[in-house]
């Protein structure tokens, strides 16, 4: 079941240097919300304080509330491997696992949980990368390396390998940058299949993929160099490319700057 995501008040260091500061948000259960702004400007840092990725970063900390439905992530007693099951992660270049075979890419995590036969296993492979649009195209091949793949099917893999563990939310951080077009047009489709089913989000360089493929889109930036990335605003994505708040994003957007 997807879930609801409610931010307030949070910052992200790297040691001492605020990146990202006092971001509060309302992520709504199966939509997608698409992060945009110039580089540099915290969207990436911002993503994955959402699954507590942040903290593996040397010098990583985090101080506010991220609440999953009516749980907080960051509460006492969390345990932040157990978030990453529930709040998966697509990154910027496909990762498969390079040793493992296609089958044992999506069954990774699986495995890792145990208690589950073969048959299980069997199924539930099946059905994520069914999910993922790539079972028709690697169904005969389950046991050859999954980095033998093209880059579109590679990131088509690691996106069954992230829903396999059926997780409540899905972050995306710029699933497409590394795709040709035809690749990045068939991550995008999957995406908007995905939401009846995962709340999304995903960060972007790309404008039109951003009024492409999501609900809503919050733009971020920072006053100079040097300065904490803040969100300035979070909008329908209609309203944001046609009738923005704030004329820094109406300057982002109409390629002012960025």
């Amino acid at each position: 079941m997807a879930k609801r995501i409610d931010v307030s008040g949070l910052n992200a260091y790297y040691g001492s240097f605020l990146a990202v500061e006092d971001i509060s948000m309302t992520i709504q259960p199966r939509t997608v919300t698409a992060f945009i702004g110039p580089s540099g400007c915290g969207k990436s840092t911002f993503l994955r304080t959402l699954n507590r990725m942040h903290e593996v970063t040397p010098g990583g900390r985090v101080e506010g509330k991220v609440m999953l439905d009516d749980e907080n992530l960051y509460g006492a007693g969390i345990d932040p491997v157990s978030v990453r099951r529930e709040v998966g992660m697509v990154f910027q270049r496909p990762n498969p696992f390079p040793t493992m075979s296609i089958y044992d890419n999506v069954a990774a995590g699986l495995k890792l949980v145990g208690n589950k036969k073969k048959s299980e296993l069997d199924d539930i492979v099946e059905k994520s990368l069914k999910g993922a649009n790539l079972w028709n195209e690697v169904k005969d091949r389950l046991n050859k390396p999954g980095s033998g793949l093209s880059g579109g099917q590679q990131q088509r893999l690691c996106i069954a390998r992230a829903i396999a563990v059926e997780p409540k939310v899905l972050l995306m951080d710029e699933p497409c940058s590394a795709l040709d077009p035809i690749s990045t047009l068939a991550i995008e489709d999957l995406i908007g299949e995905l939401k009846e089913r995962f709340t999304i989000v995903i960060v972007t360089h790309n404008m039109q993929q951003a009024a492409r493929v999501s609900d809503r889109t919050a733009f971020f930036n920072l006053a100079a160099v040097g300065q904490p990335g803040k969100l300035i605003e979070i909008d329908d994505t209609e309203r944001i490319f046609s009738n923005p708040s704030v004329q820094a994003t109406e300057d982002y957007i109409s390629g002012r700057f960025g």
